[in-house]
């Protein structure tokens, strides 16, 4: 079944190394959502944000083991889009999923450019206008889709650049944060365990970033050991950074303070730390890993079935509409990511983004049960995935009902649409032309 969707040719081969699979992994994952969504998430679990942290991590090992297993059997470049026709055959179901997936990497770009703009109004102390605010987030997501259309070997070295960077300076915040610290003075408060709960599922988008590296599956020399231990080294590296920037904030910050400056956190806890020297590196650091997330998410989405573009498997819809062209595609997408950049603030953006991968990991791993003989993954471990998967589901978006409805909405509309819009494309290639 659709064995045309992988590949894995000689000259593919040994083309990424165990190293650089998990330092894309890592690139996959750090950064822009520990920038923006930290002051929320600690609205919900007050000092006990390093525990949904963890708990976040938790529930994406059981969706990266599922990863893992359904790339070493399928290697392909096409990653997640190529495991829901594996999984549920090419048709309705499995091009639906993928075009609703589609729209969830549009949603996380759209966040990280957010991210950008509310570091780029803490550098200037604030004072930007909502106007310009507005024409910042649009400027980001060009640029961002410009250095895209000059190529992935480019795209790849700034990725580098910038993740290197900003590992170094949240590495260096965390050592000064944990030696100013008075740890003997400090209570823990707010957060009760429905709290956590939200807060684990905000935080969840922070993780999502692991499913990049079932991308280069195709490359690998051996992808069936290499794969597994790429993505379960980038997804322990990453935590523990989490959980150490995480600790050092809520240590050096009142809760009151943490909440109050919602978007940039981690630049008023690096001004405590070093001073307005701490803040503007920080702030550097928060602007490179946003910026840097836009682009590989931009570049994630234009490509989510970049060796299976013009096939009608992975969505009639994407083919028809969407992956055409590099240049259409890019198009699309940077349209797609300024929409709901400029139409939902950071808060709501974020929740959506988390719930869009809580449910298409949920959906996937699913799948995978269907197919598990062929990829010797346990189903015990699949069924936990889900049930995770589904319960932060479950929580954030009774949460967002709550607090932010119209952003429930969006994502209700974009989930019924992506079905709507792949079965209206299917049929319609099924009626024969008028002569």
């Amino acid at each position: 079944m659709s064995t045309n969707l992988l590949k894995n040719t000689p000259k593919q081969a040994n083309d990424i190394s165990l190293f650089s699979a998990t330092a894309l992994g890592i690139g996959g994952m750090m950064g822009a959502g520990l920038y923006s969504l930290l002051g929320l998430a600690s609205s919900h679990a007050g000092t006990y944000v390093p525990l949904a942290f963890l708990i976040s991590a938790i529930a994406a090992s059981f969706s990266v083991y599922s990863y893992a297993k359904l790339g070493a059997a399928f290697p392909s470049s096409g990653g997640g889009a190529t495991f829901t026709v594996m999984s549920f055959g090419p048709g309705i179901t499995s091009g639906g999923i993928n075009l609703f997936q589609y729209i969830a990497y549009l949603i996380a770009a759209a966040l990280y450019a957010a991210g950008f703009v509310e570091y780029t109004n803490s550098l200037f102390g604030g004072d930007l206008s909502p106007l310009t605010l507005k024409c910042i987030t649009a400027a980001i997501i060009l640029i961002c889709t410009f250095l895209n259309l000059l190529g992935p070997s480019l795209v790849g070295r700034a990725e580098t650049l910038a993740i290197g960077l900003v590992v170094i300076s949240l590495l260096v915040f965390s050592a000064m944060g944990f030696h100013q610290a008075d740890i003997k003075t400090f209570q823990m408060g707010g957060g009760s365990i429905e709290g956590i709960a939200v807060a684990a599922g905000i935080l969840y988008i922070n993780f999502q970033g692991f499913g990049v590296v079932t991308n280069s599956s195709s490359a690998m020399k051996s992808p069936q050991k290499e794969l597994p231990l790429a993505m379960f080294s980038a997804l322990i590296l990453v935590t523990v950074a989490y959980l150490a920037v995480s600790t050092a904030v809520i240590l050096i910050m009142p809760l009151n303070s943490i909440q109050l400056h919602n978007g940039h956190v981690l630049a008023e806890a690096a001004q405590m730390v070093a001073g307005k020297l701490g803040s503007i590196v920080i702030s550097v650091s928060a602007l490179l890993a946003c910026a840097a997330a836009v682009n590989a998410t931009i570049f994630a989405a234009s490509n989510i079935a970049a060796d299976v573009a013009k096939k009608k498997e992975v969505s009639s819809a994407l083919s028809n509409s969407v992956l055409k062209s590099n240049l259409h595609a890019l198009t699309i997408s940077c349209i797609g990511v300024t929409i709901f950049a400029l139409l939902f603030p950071l808060g709501e953006i974020g929740q959506m983004a988390s719930l869009a991968f809580l449910l298409v990991y949920a959906v996937i791993t699913y799948g995978h049960i269907q197919i598990h003989q062929k990829t010797g993954a346990k189903p015990r471990i699949l069924w936990c995935a889900i049930v995770i998967n589904l319960a932060l589901f479950t929580a954030l978006i009774i949460n967002a009902v709550k607090t932010a409805p119209s952003s429930a909405i969006a994502l209700a509309v974009a989930l019924v649409a992506s079905f709507g819009f792949e079965a209206f494309s299917r049929l319609r290639t099924k009626q024969p032309k008028a002569h």
